[in-house]
């Protein structure tokens, strides 16, 4: 029974995949068999597509603006999000249920509904088409979902650890650093996950930061550089197995 499961599990990655490996084998197919079948498989493999991307479009440097808004939005909510959990968690915070519940509510308001006014405040602050604009954005979107992850995974952590390093002559932050912080790894490894991926797919207000004339330039991320050519192009598979990367 667990042979036939493990099949499953199997086919069933393979299927959830083949779109994954097709557009790699495409990206790695010449110019003069894209459209072709038969063959299914490449009579010569060429890297002339890569070459494209790498030489003549801005893919790579979209994936580097992805990376760093990605790691920059990453590092920001854990570090807001750590403080303002451990503070709903460890300290007698008034009302502890409804103050979650608002702060986990602030999430179901449509990205729809704030772009306007994101984008109007970005343009007054003369932030558009910046990194900073976008890691500003992004960090307030994931904030939320760190700080109630966070606090869940803190609540399980006994504070009567805490209370015996204090005992034993140990302060408040040194308790933290070397009590708490261990014992919450898997906590911080899953919110940190959670808020690169939502920062790297990001699309709507990375789109909306850069104006048409400006599109694909130096600040705009992978998703909306794709999104922002309206064409397909053989050029374009290796940027988009690029793009898909970190998901995967």
């Amino acid at each position: 029974m667990a042979t036939l499961r493990d099949w499953a599990v199997l086919a069933l990655f393979l299927a959830y995949a083949t779109p994954f490996f097709w557009q790699l084998l495409t990206s790695l197919k010449p110019e003069a068999e894209l459209m072709v079948l038969p063959p299914l498989l490449p009579t010569r493999l060429t890297w002339e597509h890569y070459r494209v991307v790498l030489d003549q479009s801005v893919m790579l440097r979209a994936l580097i603006n992805s990376l760093g808004v990605g790691a920059i939005t990453t590092a920001l909510a854990l570090c807001l999000g750590l403080f303002g959990a451990y503070g709903i968690a460890r300290y007698p915070v008034p009302g502890k249920g409804l103050l979650l519940l608002l702060i986990v509510g602030g999430t179901a308001f449509p990205q729809i509904a704030t772009v306007s006014p994101l984008y109007l405040l970005m343009r007054a602050l003369e932030l558009r088409d910046t990194w900073l604009a976008l890691i500003l954005a992004n960090t307030s979107f994931a904030l939320p979902l760190v700080i109630w992850l966070l606090t869940g995974f803190l609540q399980e952590i006994p504070a009567q650890l805490e209370e015996a390093a204090s005992v034993d002559g140990a302060s408040r932050p040194r308790a933290f650093r070397w009590i708490v912080l261990p014992l919450l790894a898997p906590g911080l490894a899953s919110a940190a996950l959670l808020t690169f991926l939502f920062s790297w797919n990001e699309f709507l207000f990375a789109g909306a930061t850069s104006p048409p004339p400006r599109c694909s330039r130096a600040y705009r991320p992978s998703p909306s550089s794709l999104g922002c050519s309206a064409t397909w192009s053989a050029g374009s598979s290796p940027g988009r197995c690029g793009s898909r990367r970190p998901p995967v």
